[in-house]
């Protein structure tokens, strides 16, 4: 009888511990899941959700501006100029296109040539980009986008796109740097070129006065306002744009001015 009380007991330690584990391995993957919503909100879905919502179609346009524009590369591949024509952001009409032109010293867009052409055919003001590298020196860079581009009366100031720094490279050094190329440019078209780059990107590297003697294009997505107190001319609000006559994403400005200061800042605009 003793022997048959023991097996019982024993019997039932086991079920109970088995019990305990089941809930222990049952709380335990609730946990994780619930960690790694957790984390996959707030890393890659909280920060985006201004990008999201562009993506599936809730666009939202910023408030008071009436020139807007687009700029292209040939991620963009081949684009139906007709119906970008008559195509609309926020009901409002398509006015300037900026074009990537050059990279670096060695490397000019594919699509370029078409573009450019074509955007001047079709009706559009029209400006070219040179996008910085980090492999190559400002002088080189700056004769390459030269060699390259030939803007006209009537096109946009020319543009350098700034999205990195080397990391072996100090602040003033590479401020100089980009001054370099600047002033090379500025030299061949008597125009201040245009200055692009990130909000945050200008405020740690070239946040100095001597830059705000350039035109600032400013790329700040997904934001209702612009949190720059400085002047800007250009901002770059979404990479989300959908148009007519492009097959893809492209990515929307707006002026900050009227339609005359657009044509006001283009080459030969004050003559």
């Amino acid at each position: 009888m003793l022997f048959f009380f023991r097996t019982f007991v024993a019997n039932m330690k086991k079920k109970t511990k088995h019990r305990h584990l089941h809930w222990t391995w049952l709380v335990g993957g609730l946990t994780v899941v619930v960690l790694y919503v957790w984390v996959f909100y707030s890393f890659f879905v909280s920060p985006f959700g201004f990008r999201w919502r562009a993506l599936y179609g809730d666009m939202k346009f910023p408030d008071g501006f009436e020139i807007h524009g687009i700029d292209i590369s040939h991620y963009q591949g081949e684009i139906d100029w007709n119906k970008l024509q008559s195509a609309t952001i926020g009901r409002c009409p398509v006015r300037f296109v900026m074009i990537k032109a050059t990279e670096g010293s060695s490397k000019i867009d594919e699509m370029f040539d078409e573009n450019f052409e074509n955007s001047l055919e079709y009706g559009f003001i029209r400006g070219a980009y040179h996008f910085w590298s980090n492999k190559s020196s400002a002088r080189d860079q700056a004769q390459f986008f030269l060699d390259k581009v030939k803007l006209e009366k009537g096109d946009l100031p020319p543009v350098l796109d700034v999205e990195s720094k080397p990391k072996d490279m100090s602040v003033e050094d590479f401020q100089r740097e980009i001054l370099t190329w600047l002033h090379i440019v500025e030299d061949r078209y008597h125009v201040k070129p245009i200055l692009y780059t990130y909000y945050k990107f200008k405020m740690q590297y070239l946040g100095t006065p001597v830059f705000d003697d350039y035109p600032y294009w400013i790329a700040h997505y997904y934001v209702d306002h612009i949190e720059y107190k400085g002047p800007w001319k250009f901002w770059q609000h979404t990479d989300a744009g959908r148009l007519a006559g492009i097959r893809g994403y492209v990515d929307f400005n707006v002026y900050n001015g009227s339609f005359y200061d657009l044509r006001q800042l283009c080459i030969g605009g004050e003559d």
